[in-house]
């Protein structure tokens, strides 16, 4: 299903024969070539958030790419140095070890790229609860030695800002800088031909978590602009641990009791009784063992047996869709958000259901 794109350049990115601009293979500067000012390179960019929708966008206006599901990164490379940024700013460098050393043989002297740490499964689908165990979970001090980097934007490099150019160009220098064929730490998050609701298709019948569209001709721009866009084939947001239910479960846990957001407080939306491995769970427990407290922080309605906490614990929680009161459907557990990341809390509307 997922292939380089045929289509030719629009435009040469590059003059012909021009001195090789990747750090390490420059050629003497030419003295009738006039010298290109550098850009100073950011100490870190906010990143550009994709918009929810509920259906792909169709036309040639967009180019397509599976949506990974791990955690966002800036890889940071100057000349030889590799800082590896999380998307709310902390410095993660040292808890991926195969991605830092990928970003050392990387053929450029200064580069900004963005992008995702993933753990594969066995079908090479991105696995959000593999990456939390390799991590070793909520507030774990591991590093994720199996975790690589996809990379699927170039917004700095070698000494010049990108993010004025179109996404298209950013595409084409980003694709010379990491070959489709690359398998290593570092790979690219390849194109895929097509319109957008067949590859939508596609992608639900293989069992990934979503397409990301981008307008072809749009600048970087941070923050959620609606420059991309993201089609779910399966709903995935964060939600508040208000609680759980002692069972025979892993862990002893029997379901979990979950909030979202509405209008500034928290509301009850359903418990979560799948998704929980041993070792998940035992990660779960701890955290949650250092949290009780005595009252539920939202109405929960007659919970006798429930054991309440500190609404500070954010899960990231698969779901089918939302009951006529406002309740998850088909919920299953994926994992903990890192209190690094201040994770989001998913907002309900008024006419959810």
């Amino acid at each position: 299903m997922v292939k380089r794109p045929s289509k030719p350049r629009t435009a040469p990115l590059r003059e012909p024969n021009p001195p090789d601009i990747r750090g390490g293979r420059r050629r003497p500067p030419d003295p009738q070539q006039p010298a290109l000012p550098f850009d100073p390179m950011p100490d870190r960019i906010e990143p550009c958030l994709a918009l929810l929708k509920a259906a792909a966008p169709s036309g040639p206006d967009w180019i397509f790419e599976i949506k990974w599901d791990g955690y966002r990164l800036a890889l940071h490379l100057d000349h030889g140095k590799v800082r590896i940024i999380t998307r709310g700013g902390h410095d993660w460098t040292h808890r991926f070890p195969t991605i830092h050393a990928a970003a050392t043989a990387l053929p450029v002297g200064t580069a900004i790229l963005d992008g995702e740490a993933v753990v594969l499964d066995e079908m090479g689908r991105s696995d959000f609860n593999a990456l939390q165990q390799a991590l070793g979970g909520r507030s774990g001090k591991r590093s994720a030695d199996e975790a690589i980097f996809i990379a699927f934007d170039l917004l700095h490099f070698d000494g010049h800002d990108l993010r004025g150019l179109e996404q298209e160009s950013r595409r084409h220098l980003l694709e010379d800088l990491i070959p489709a064929a690359a398998d290593g730490g570092i790979r690219l998050s390849q194109e895929i031909e097509g319109d957008g609701p067949a590859i939508f298709a596609a992608a639900a019948e293989h069992g990934l978590e979503g397409i990301i569209a981008k307008r072809r001709d749009e600048p970087y721009r941070s923050g959620r602009g609606g420059e991309w866009v993201k089609v779910k084939c399966i709903q995935s947001d964060g939600f508040i641990i208000l609680g759980y239910e002692p069972g025979s479960g892993y862990g002893g846990i029997g379901r979990l009791l979950m909030a979202a957001m509405k209008e500034g407080k928290l509301q009850y939306v359903g418990g979560v009784g799948t998704g929980l491995s041993s070792r998940s769970a035992a990660i779960l427990r701890t955290e949650m063992d250092k949290i009780v407290t005595k009252k539920p922080a939202a109405p929960t309605g007659r919970k006798l047996e429930a054991v309440w906490l500190q609404p500070v614990l954010v899960a990231e929680v698969e779901y089918r869709g939302w009951t006529s009161d406002q309740k998850l459907r088909h919920a299953s557990y994926k994992g903990l958000r890192d209190p690094d990341e201040g994770g989001e809390v998913f907002q309900l509307r008024g006419d959810r259901g």
